[in-house]
């Protein structure tokens, strides 16, 4: 039965109480008697007025709070009441429409999370500014960059206090866009660029253009440094071979022209295969194949071979293995090289004195290690002794015939390994280099 049916019902009932009160009256004979019968009317009348009102008004009030509650953000709360009449198909209406907008606000915050989480996951940094001018999203690579912790909102004046950055953004908010804007923020080179949002506010993403510039330094000093060793042997032979070509010189001065162009063109094909290896390497072209390595009898075939020009230089070459740990787990080819390298560099720089090949075991693995007692190195050119033709006595290392790339070759074997190096040394007191072998190989990439 609907609210109104029912609403007429009560109405008719009551109109039949107040008739038949007044046909009582009229067999009344006293006010006495009439007073009473038209006060049990208005009291029924006022019970079904009361009941009455109270089924309609309990349910709205029902509905006013759970609209009020859904307005607050509790998208849990329902109504209760269900039926046929006008109330209950309310009731109905506004449970639809809960479960609709609950709905909506959960793709809502779906969307919101995988936004949050796909700017996130970007190596650009970016931040979202409001027309009044405060910051209301920063992702996780824009607070590496600009070293920012606030929470979100904050004004733009908790940003970097750099004049070009804080420019550029209020050239966009005013509308207009900035492109490629090099800026140097906490020591590191940015591109900066700006976009100005529909309806006010700005987005920025800043880029790292530190690693770039690095690149492309060492790809300026790897052109240079390539050229220049290329320059002097090249100079050599064609000098050299010019001569014979236009002179007839002496058969014994012609064997030493021939040994020269001999000599500078076996320096030339040393250079060019080490750096065959150093790209193969780090390319990914060669990959180890680690397998137990006998560190004395790889050691003892490589000092073998470089004894004759130690002996020349007045130095010894001893192998001193640990016992415990006289095997690793390395790729045998690779080992050969290292120790070459090694061993090789410790004999052009040095004069007089011993070298050694030592090893220790440490609780994951194996050190393989070569010290000397040269000259040392300074503290301030440790850390770079492993960069490619970096040397430490430039014209002593290139008139001993060195390339400049032996350490960096072994630096990218041992980390193709899963390993590293390390080199510890004094001036006057020797150099050891520790090459890192785990018992574990690396994980598959």
């Amino acid at each position: 039965m609907s609210t109104t049916t029912r609403l007429l019902v009560y109405a008719v009932t009551l109109v039949g109480l107040v008739f038949a009160g007044v046909l009582v009256v009229t067999d009344a004979t006293s006010w006495g008697e009439i007073l009473p019968l038209f006060g049990i009317a208005l009291a029924g009348a006022a019970v079904l007025a009361w009941m009455a009102g109270r089924s309609v008004v309990a349910p709205i009030a029902e509905l006013r709070d759970v609209t009020r509650a859904l307005a607050a953000g509790n998208l849990s709360a329902r109504p209760t009441l269900a039926g046929r009449g006008e109330i209950g198909e309310l009731a109905t209406a506004v449970r639809r429409l809960a479960e609709e907008f609950s709905a909506r606000i959960g793709a809502l915050e779906s969307e919101d999370a995988l936004l949050v989480a796909l700017i996130d996951s970007l190596n650009e940094g970016v931040i979202a500014v409001n027309a009044r001018q405060q910051v209301v999203r920063i992702n996780v690579s824009g607070r590496r960059l600009l070293h920012v912790r606030d929470e979100v909102p904050f004004p733009i004046d908790r940003l970097p206090r750099d004049r070009l950055l804080h420019l550029a953004i209020q050239e966009t908010l005013q509308g207009n866009s900035t492109d490629l804007l090099e800026l140097e923020i906490g020591g590191r080179l940015v591109s900066l660029t700006a976009r100005p949002l529909v309806g006010g506010g700005a987005v920025a993403a800043f880029f790292d253009l530190t690693p770039v510039r690095r690149l492309e330094a060492v790809r300026r000093d790897f052109v240079a440094n390539v050229s220049h060793e290329l320059k002097t042997p090249l100079t050599i032979i064609g000098g050299f071979a010019e001569t014979l070509a236009s002179d007839d010189p002496p058969t014994a001065r012609r064997k030493e022209f021939a040994e020269m162009i001999r000599s500078n063109a076996f320096r030339m094909q040393r250079l060019v295969d080490d750096l065959l290896d150093l790209s193969r390497i780090e390319s990914g072209g060669w990959v180890p194949n680690p397998a137990p390595a006998d560190v004395p009898a790889i050691a003892t075939e490589v000092a073998d071979q470089l004894r004759d020009a130690a002996a020349e230089k007045g130095m010894s070459l001893e192998i001193a293995v640990d016992q415990a740990a006289s095997a690793v787990r390395a790729d045998r080819t690779a080992l050969r090289q290292i120790l070459a390298n090694l061993l090789e560099n410790a004999v052009r720089h040095a004069a007089g004195g011993r070298v050694w090949v030592r090893t220790r075991r440490a609780p994951d693995g194996v050190y393989v290690e070569v010290e000397d007692t040269g000259p040392g190195i300074p503290a301030d050119h440790l850390p770079r002794v492993f960069e490619r033709f970096y040397r430490v006595d430039t014209g002593r290392a290139r008139s001993s015939g060195g390339t400049g790339l032996g350490l960096a070759i072994v630096k990218h074997l041992a980390e193709a390994h899963g390993g590293h190096v390390r080199a510890d040394s004094a001036v006057g007191r020797g150099t050891t280099i520790s090459v890192f072998f785990p018992d574990s190989p690396p994980p598959s990439t």
